[in-house]
Formats: structure tokens, sequence, C-alpha cells
């Protein structure tokens, strides 16, 4: 068995590989899966209202958070082993299922699947929570969100092409056997359990969320994270309806978007951790209102490239540095579920706001204004952040 827990560079392995596993599910959910429906003619709100409901066990995170604290005697290994399972299963059954056909079935299974991506996000977090120090937690949160943005950039590239030359059954089946197989590396990993009997979860957590700065990173959890989830399921579509492209040209272009946030969630995680939280975090969202903006001129697919590019680089930048800042305000003996409150919060903004409002606006005000008003939503964020008081960090000699 192998400790990390001295071994820095160990811990961004480890948890960029599982959390390379959240990028492949989530670029086949929201990419793959978008695109594939309105190949098989389901309509463009239907389509978006799907991923809104089968988004909901992220936004309910504390859920398995809960779960995952009330166990806490038999650690995290054990939780990160049975989400990886139930997400590969997810998808194992989508290879058997028409949605044009089984919408319903096709959407249970998928549900499942995203209920695994749950319990393997929260352990994940709270192993990390419990190990990582206040001065590397930008740089975990950094590889977690480079590990991310690696699965969406193979998901969106490599199973996409796949998708096209091989058909989607095959391209579901490749997604689920990366998982099985990256989800086995913690079982070489040793873990030390910092509790051993049962914990009570309820009366610590209220404490936690008594506390101003809490309450206020709660409020700009769900809000910072709209315009990552309206631009995650609406510039694929806005490729397909708008400027014509087949899934291949949408899953290559797409890539780009999280090659370029790996790099940001690098810069932005070793930045937070150099000079702060907020100071990052207004300069990457004052910029990503500018180039979210300038979406309305991406009228090619260069264009779109080279801009979805860039946003890329600064979305990184803000996740890095805003998820150190939660871990910041974390009780490690509580760690999986008050992290998967303010991440669960998190996820409501992204995808049940975001990602399942998206088809809808888009119907409603056109592709352009929807861009416009998906970088607004930054405002209000930039205001409570403004609010939020951190402790000063002492510097080690």
């Amino acid at each position: 068995m192998i400790d990390i827990s001295k071994r820095s560079y160990l811990k961004y392995l480890l948890f960029g590989s599982l959390y390379f596993t959240e990028g492949v599910f989530k670029a086949v959910g929201l990419v793959i899966i978008p695109v594939y429906f309105v190949e098989k003619g389901i309509s463009l709100p239907l389509t978006t209202f799907v991923i809104g409901i089968i988004a909901i066990p992220m936004t309910i995170k504390f859920v398995w958070g809960g779960i995952v604290d009330y166990f806490i005697r038999f650690g995290r290994k054990r939780f990160i082993l049975l989400g990886g399972l139930l997400s590969a299963v997810g998808f194992f059954a989508l290879t058997i299922i028409d949605p044009s056909i089984a919408l319903i079935p096709f959407a249970t299974f998928l549900f499942i699947g995203v209920c695994g991506v749950g319990f393997l996000d929260v352990s994940s977090d709270a192993w990390a929570i419990e190990i990582g120090r206040e001065e590397e937690r930008g740089k975990i949160n950094g590889a977690m969100f480079a590990g991310q943005f690696a699965g969406v950039a193979v998901g969106s590239s490599l199973i996409a092409l796949i998708a096209k030359f091989f058909g989607y059954s095959l391209a579901f089946l490749s997604a689920g056997s990366i998982i099985i197989l990256i989800v086995l590396f913690p079982l070489i990993i040793k873990e030390i359990k910092i509790v051993k009997k049962r914990q009570k979860i309820i009366l610590p957590l209220i404490n936690e969320f008594k506390k101003k700065t809490t309450q206020l990173i709660a409020i700009f959890s769900p809000i910072v994270f709209i315009n990552s989830g309206l631009l995650m399921v609406i510039i694929p579509l806005y490729m397909k309806i708008s400027l014509q492209l087949d899934i291949a040209q949408i899953g290559l272009i797409m890539a780009i978007f999280p090659v370029t946030s790996a790099a940001g969630s690098l810069a932005g995680g070793a930045i937070s951790d150099r000079w702060g939280r907020k100071n990052p975090l207004y300069v990457f969202i004052g910029l990503s209102i500018f180039f979210t903006a300038s979406l309305i001129f991406a009228n090619t697919w260069q264009i779109i490239a080279v801009v979805y590019g860039i946003i890329g680089f600064l979305q990184g930048g803000y996740f890095a540095a805003a998820l150190a800042m939660f871990m910041d305000v974390i009780n490690p003996k509580v760690g999986a579920t008050q992290f998967s409150i303010l991440t669960g919060l998190a996820n409501l903004g992204m995808l049940n706001i975001g990602s399942g409002s998206g088809g809808i606006l888009v119907v409603m005000l056109g592709f352009s204004r929807v861009f416009l008003y998906s970088a607004w939503v930054f405002g209000p964020a930039l205001l409570i952040l403004y609010f939020i008081k951190l402790k000063k960090r002492v510097r080690k000699p």
C-alpha cells in the first residue's frame, strides 16, 4: 500500500485521476448525449429538460456526503469504488436503450450513473480535505479540475469519434470501461481513517452554517457557476444548429475547451495558494465577463474555438480558486457533508439552472442574447464575493 500523506505529487495524481472519471461522465452527459438526442429527433427544450433532471443527484450531493460522513469509520475509498461502479453500470445500460423509443429508461440509467458520480465526487473531496494542507489546497483543486477537464477532452473528442464511426452504443461502453479502470487506482493507496466511530453530523453542520462567511459562500456558489452550465450545453448546440457542424467536428472543437481549462485550473490553484483566494477570483471572473459576451461575434468555427478556449482557461482558474476557498472553511469531521452542500449548490447553479434552462432560453431569446445573459450573471457573484471575509493565512517559513 502506498502512503501519500507526505507526498504531494501523489495526492495530485490520485485526485486528478478520480476527477478524470468525472470529466468523462460530464462530457458524455453534456456534450455527446445532447447531440445524440438532436440526431434522434428529440426536441431542444426536452433535451435540456432531461439534462436538468438527471443532474439532480449532483445538486443533492449533501445526501451522498451525509452517508459518507455517517459511515466515516469505513473511510472514503469504499464509497469511491461504489460510485465508480454505479457510474459505469449506468453507461453500460445505455448501450442497449434507444432514447427515441424509451426515453424514460434511458434517463433512469443515466440518473443512476450520476448518483454514482455523486458518491465518487463527495468521497474524493472529503479525502482531499482530510489529507491536504492549507498551503496545497489550491494546487490539489487545480489537479482535480485539470483531471476533470482532461476527462472532458477525452470524452468530447475520442468518445465523440467512436460515436461517429462505430455508433453511440460503443461510445457509452468505452466511457464506462474507462471509469472502471481508473477507480481501481485507490485500491493501492493507504487510507488513514480520522474517526473510528459513527460520526455526529447534524449539530456540527448547523454550527458551521451559522458562520457568516459560510453563509455568503453558500450564496456565492450557485450564482458563480451558472455561466459554466449555460455555455456547456448551448455551445455544442450552437455549433450543431447555427454552424451546421457534425458530432466529430463538435467534439474536436469542444476538446480545446477542457485543455485550456486544465491549464487555467493549474494556474488558478497555484496563484490562489500564493496570493490568496479572492484576488485571483476577481481577475478570472472579470475577464470571463468580457470573453463570454464576445461569443456573440463567433460566427465561424475558428472564432468560437479561440474565444471558447480563452473562456476555458479563465473558467479553470476561478473553479480552482473558488473550490480552494470552499475547502478553507470546512470542518474535516463533516467534510463530505459540508463541502458537498457547497458544491451541490454550485451544481444547482451550473446544471439545474444553467444547463437545465439553456434550451428553453435559446428558443425564447436566441443564442446571442443567452450569451449576453450568461455574462451578466457574473455581476451578482462579484458583489457577493466582495463581502466574503476570509481569515488571513499565516505563511510558514
